[in-house]
């Protein structure tokens, strides 16, 4: 009773500091809530629908029970979880946060996931997809289209070791032992397909419209949540509060022998990816190598802002959030010990020396990264496409408050 009116207290103060200091740094807020929106504005929203739209579309026709029978052999011996879940990792690494938490908790109202299993999954499937890495991070901040190698094998690979790991979490239900060991059988997912497409009935007018509402509704949240993570890595920064807390950071640097400049940058990252590995990149005392560890970290954890998105969309279900907040901070480690020992076989032989993060090579110029014209295109028809979506969105609403 007293640890929950300790809580009450704490988040009615936070509240309440946090309006103050909208008040008190109007230009400040603005600034960061017209940098969040044109993130999702430009990037994330027709980043992400395409992604979520099909992917409610095959579940619904009984595609994804299809391929969760072909890749239950594969996915139940290594991460111990039931085929479908290859579907919602090769989505999330594809499409990015918070897909793969959007995924399993639909799967999980299906009943295609018993609780532990959402659990292990949704912890090693959400992942910065590989435009994010190569166009935002590594040519949009880095400059250095190379070193989205090395951030994309270590992000992906930390991956890998979480989900390896979490298959030693939870007990097992009577549903998750096998009584045979269960064999590549094409019939039985052809089975499997047509009788989901037979229980779900939705004519495919309506299951179009259901996958565009549920869809919009989703990244709507997601715009919200990037828009105050973006506020409050301000207000926090004017308010010295990231400051203060670097200095506990700065400890652990030192003793890791990192500059103590990267714990600001840090901090950010914590809160919020983007901001945080921007930061880190125009850090003027740090090596690429140890930019590069912090920037692996910052990923994998995904900051706090991602992380209330997967919050938000795992309410909705019985998933608990703790085994995904544990599994983020495993892979931050593992995704910078992944970018050391990676880089001198991997960048550095591959790559010649070390250049500094900021110089720009001239193979750039000549060559160009495959993410680099993909990641401009996308900020010049991502806002057309979200315009177009919304009205699409707005007119099925109508539609359906009309017939109602």
């Amino acid at each position: 009773m007293f640890r929950s009116k300790l809580k009450t207290i704490f988040l009615s103060i936070s509240v309440t500091i946090l309006a103050g200091s909208l008040i008190f740094y109007p230009q400040e807020s603005l600034d960061a809530s017209i940098r969040g929106l044109n993130m999702w504005w430009e990037i994330v929203f027709p980043s992400l629908l395409p992604f979520f739209i099909v992917s409610e579309m095959l579940i619904g026709f009984g595609v994804v029970k299809f391929i969760g029978v072909l890749l239950e052999p594969l996915m139940r011996p290594l991460f111990k979880v039931p085929g479908v879940g290859g579907f919602v990792w090769a989505m999330g690494m594809a499409s990015g946060f918070p897909a793969g938490a959007k995924f399993t908790a639909r799967l999980r109202e299906e009943g295609q996931l018993t609780r532990i299993e959402a659990e292990r999954l949704v912890s090693f499937t959400n992942s910065s997809n590989p435009l994010f890495i190569f166009g935002a991070v590594s040519v949009g901040f880095f400059y250095n289209p190379h070193l989205g190698v090395i951030l994309a094998l270590s992000h992906y690979l930390g991956n890998i070791c979480v989900g390896l790991i979490m298959r030693f979490y939870g007990k097992e239900s009577p549903d998750e032992i096998p009584t045979k060991r269960k064999k590549f059988k094409i019939r039985s997912a052809l089975s499997a397909l047509h009788q989901t497409r037979l229980k779900d009935n939705r004519p495919i007018g309506k299951l179009l419209g259901d996958a565009v509402n549920s869809s919009i509704q989703t990244l709507l949240m997601v715009g919200g949540f990037i828009i105050l993570f973006s506020v409050i890595n301000k207000i926090l920064y004017h308010l010295h509060i990231t400051a203060t807390l670097a200095k506990s950071i700065e400890v652990l640097l030192s003793a890791l022998s990192f500059p103590e400049m990267l714990s600001i940058p840090f901090i950010s990252g914590l809160f919020e990816i983007t901001l945080g590995s921007q930061l880190t990149s125009q850090t003027p005392d740090a090596t690429l190598l140890q930019k590069a560890m912090i920037t692996s970290f910052i990923l994998a954890f995904s900051g706090f802002s991602v992380q209330a998105q997967v919050a938000s969309i795992l309410a909705q279900t019985d998933i608990r959030f703790k085994p995904f907040f544990m599994a983020r901070i495993l892979q931050g480690i593992f995704a910078s010990l992944f970018a050391l020992i990676l880089w001198k076989p991997v960048y550095l032989r591959f790559n010649g020396n070390e250049q500094p993060s900021n110089a720009l090579p001239v193979s750039f110029f000549e060559n160009g990264s495959w993410a680099d014209p993909l990641f401009h295109k996308m900020i010049v028809i991502g806002p057309i496409i979200t315009i177009i979506s919304l009205i699409v969105y707005v007119l099925i609403l109508f539609s359906r408050l009309k017939k109602q």
